[in-house]
């Protein structure tokens, strides 16, 4: 099964199915330069331009009825540099080939988030994460950057550049489409190293009882609360010496595919058809996996096949505040007439400097609600939402939300930072588009 968005007969949807389309043309560059010509022709002809992924985004941030900039001919590795310990990589490249690439040749990304469908530019442009202590989201290991801005121009940005160089690659790493197209990103990476995963239920209660300790003697904590349970499912990654004991392929395919893919899925068709069913089979699922430890190299760790569809919404909260946040949405979910048959996700992230990240200035907890494709969403995530939101939640840029640019004026003290490089760079706002003007403003 294809995890791409699909784009018959001129319409575009994205991977959850609640985002649809309709660009005026479609453009697949092969080359930088080609890009560039499509952004200068699309300003010629009075179009917006918008470039997608694989549409793994919730919200519409790439949708666009101008040109859609298609970037799957812009990829691969360009250099890669082991004194600088850096690889320069095509924006179109998805993770999971960035990922085999870097293996190969000994190397790998220090964290990632765990699906790896996404393109590069489109998971670091909308803040993609995984969980860490120490190391923070894809984007913040970003060390240089190229884009085609609004005048069809080239512009590479780093850390070490110019003034207004260091204040672009600030907010850019993290840019949401707005500033301009990304075509090649730089990442820090490191020798490829092993990673010891430890995974075992917990109670919902004692995980948040212990978080704190969990967190700081983990590199990389998380974990999954079964609503309508007081049952979690725990994950710990930390580096190791080895040896390599990689999960048996049988063992792999019955818990990773069959469990957590195929009878998952099943459940999710019976619980949407009957949804008094999902507390029973919340309670079964929640008990299904076992306790299993390996050993195995990052990629093949931190990232797990997601093969059943869902929409989703995350928020990223003050870390201190997480327990009162599961705890208000736990008793939320209790008292109401909701049945939620998808997990909620928990992880975390330290305060980077990424003007427009998530963690931006602040150590930060993840919690993540998803309702299966296909199912009513709004009433689960409505209620969330307003409980993230009084914890300063801050939404992911890719997933379901509904703040506005006056609430992320609040909840980013470096907001402004972002919109007034966005009125240098775009003041036509060639790379508008219905979400970037509710979420920035006009």
């Amino acid at each position: 099964m294809s995890t791409t968005a699909s784009g018959q007969s001129g319409t575009w949807r994205n991977w959850g199915g609640n985002v649809v389309a309709r660009p005026a043309r479609e453009v697949t560059p092969a080359s930088v330069e080609e890009l560039a010509a499509a952004v200068r022709r699309a300003a010629e002809d009075g179009l917006k331009v918008k470039a997608v992924g694989t549409g793994h985004s919730f919200t519409a941030i790439a949708a666009t009825d101008g040109v859609l900039i298609r970037p799957q001919l812009l990829t691969g590795i360009r250099t890669i540099d082991r004194d600088a310990m850096t690889v320069t990589v095509e924006a179109g490249t998805p993770l999971k080939r960035l990922n085999l690439a870097l293996a190969r040749e000994g190397l790998s990304l220090t964290n990632m988030g765990d699906i790896m469908e996404q393109t590069v530019s489109g998971a670091t442009s909308t803040g993609t994460h995984g969980t860490g202590r120490e190391s923070a989201s894809i984007a913040a290991q970003i060390r240089g950057l190229e884009l085609v801005t609004a005048d069809g121009s080239v512009l590479t940005c780093s850390e070490k550049g110019t003034e207004e160089e260091r204040a672009v690659f600030a907010a850019a790493r993290i840019g949401l489409g707005a500033l301009g197209i990304v075509t090649a990103i730089t990442f820090a990476v490191e020798p490829l190293f092993l990673l010891t995963a430890r995974e075992e239920p917990m109670p919902f209660d004692r995980v948040l009882a212990e978080f704190d300790q969990l967190w700081a003697e983990n590199e990389h904590f998380e974990f999954y609360w079964f609503p309508h349970t007081g049952n979690t499912n725990t994950k710990r990654n930390n580096r190791s010496a080895g040896p390599e004991k990689p999960i048996g392929q049988l063992t792999g395919w019955f818990e990773d595919e069959f469990l957590s893919n195929g009878v998952f899925q099943v459940a999710n068709w019976v619980g949407r058809a009957a949804p008094a069913t999902i507390p029973a089979i919340a309670q079964i699922s929640s008990r299904a996996l076992s306790a299993r430890t390996y050993t195995d190299i990052p990629y093949k760790v931190f990232t797990s096949p997601r093969r059943v569809r869902f929409v989703e919404m995350e928020y990223a909260v003050p870390r201190e505040a997480l327990g009162d946040t599961l705890r208000e949405l736990k008793a939320m979910v209790d008292r109401s007439n909701l049945r939620v048959s998808f997990p909620v996700e928990v992880r975390t992230a330290p305060a980077d400097d990424i003007t427009l990240s998530t963690a931006s200035g602040r150590d930060s907890a993840y919690v993540a609600v998803h309702m299966f494709k296909g199912t009513p969403y709004q009433a689960y995530f409505t209620a969330a939402e307003r409980i993230f939101t009084a914890h300063e939640g801050r939404p992911h840029w890719g997933k379901v939300h509904t703040r506005d640019a006056a609430y992320f004026a609040e909840a980013y003290p470096r907001f402004g930072e972002f919109t007034a490089l966005r009125d240098r760079l775009d003041p036509d706002r060639r790379f508008q588009n219905d979400y970037l003007r509710r979420v920035l403003g006009a």
